[in-house]
């Protein structure tokens, strides 16, 4: 732990504001994170949030454009302010929110009206009229994870290869329809939601780009295992009323996709022996969700829906 301390003091003092300060002049609070180290900094006059970067993270985080989203995010209203960032090293430091909690599955279901507040943050961001960096584009970071992939010493699970093929049609009908892009966040984990009761806050913009919008509502979904119930309520606040055929069904379509996605991640992560969680049960239980997904025969109508937006 002491080593710990040490490299956040290190980290905090290599700020020019923040370099007279003493070991003693602050709290340190570790909080959660599964690739970074994040803490709660707090001094006499202030309240901090301190992300230094994990390592490995630099294959395939580009702190260039996290630096500039979060930043943009911030402006739009929508996220902490930023107080420092150095994208060479990636150690950020933003202004902690007061009175608010951190998001779970558990803590959506049991504060009513989270869906919809998180609904609303997301939609704050996407209507804000503002640009992020870096487009995200679904298949061509499933390659590139792919990429990384075959330079590590890890294996796939067993059948990937025959999903990806089978979301062929999911590419294409996303293709032939497409919709305005927005900054998006893209890793809506329930804990990058910060809720007061009032306003829901979305934090850490490691993957942000533009982006379709409904990612961010099926890739929530998933993320806080929203029911039947929650997922109307999310769409109906999103939506100002009953979300649209392809509304809907973009949004059910992206929960499988998140999974195909965030499967290859956790095997990166389990590759590169992050101890945060058991990172191989993390992408096998990711899979099996999404093959399950995509194998319900109704799921072949949510992809003909896209085509009648």
């Amino acid at each position: 732990m002491n080593d710990t301390l040490d490299q956040v003091h290190a980290a905090l003092t290599s700020v020019s504001q923040f370099v007279s300060l003493k070991k003693e002049d602050y709290e340190v609070t570790r909080l959660g994170g599964l690739t970074n180290l994040v803490f709660k900094i707090e001094t006499p006059d202030d309240r901090l949030i301190i992300r230094i970067p994990g390592k490995g993270t630099e294959e395939y985080i580009d702190r260039v454009v996290e630096a500039h989203n979060a930043q943009v995010a911030a402006e739009a209203g929508v996220s902490a302010e930023v107080i420092y960032v150095d994208p060479p090293t990636g150690l950020m430091i933003t202004r902690y929110i007061d009175g608010i909690v951190t998001m779970s599955p558990e803590l959506f279901r049991s504060r009513p009206g989270s869906a919809a507040r998180a609904a609303l943050a997301l939609k704050k961001l996407h209507t804000s009229g503002k640009e992020f960096k870096f487009r995200f584009e679904l298949f061509g970071m499933i390659d590139e994870y792919l990429n990384i992939l075959s330079g590590k010493d890890t294996e796939l699970p067993e059948g990937y290869h025959d999903i990806v093929e089978a979301a062929q049609p999911v590419k294409v009908a996303l293709k032939n329809n497409p919709v305005d892009l927005a900054p998006c966040h893209c890793d809506p984990l329930c804990e990058n939601f910060l809720d007061d009761g009032e306003t829901m806050w979305v934090v850490d913009w490691e993957y942000s780009g533009m982006n379709d919008p409904i990612w961010d509502l099926g890739d929530l979904s998933v993320e806080a295992s929203f029911d039947a119930d929650q997922d109307q309520e999310m769409m109906r606040a999103y939506c100002n009323g009953a979300p649209s055929q392809a509304e809907f069904a973009r949004m059910i379509i992206y929960k499988a996709m998140c999974d195909l996605l965030w499967t290859l991640w956790g095997l990166i992560q389990h590759a590169d022996d992050n101890p945060a969680e058991d990172f191989w049960a993390y992408s096998v239980n990711r899979f099996e969700r999404c093959k399950k997904l995509m194998t319900d025969p109704v799921f072949e109508d949510y992809v003909k829906a896209i085509h009648h937006t």
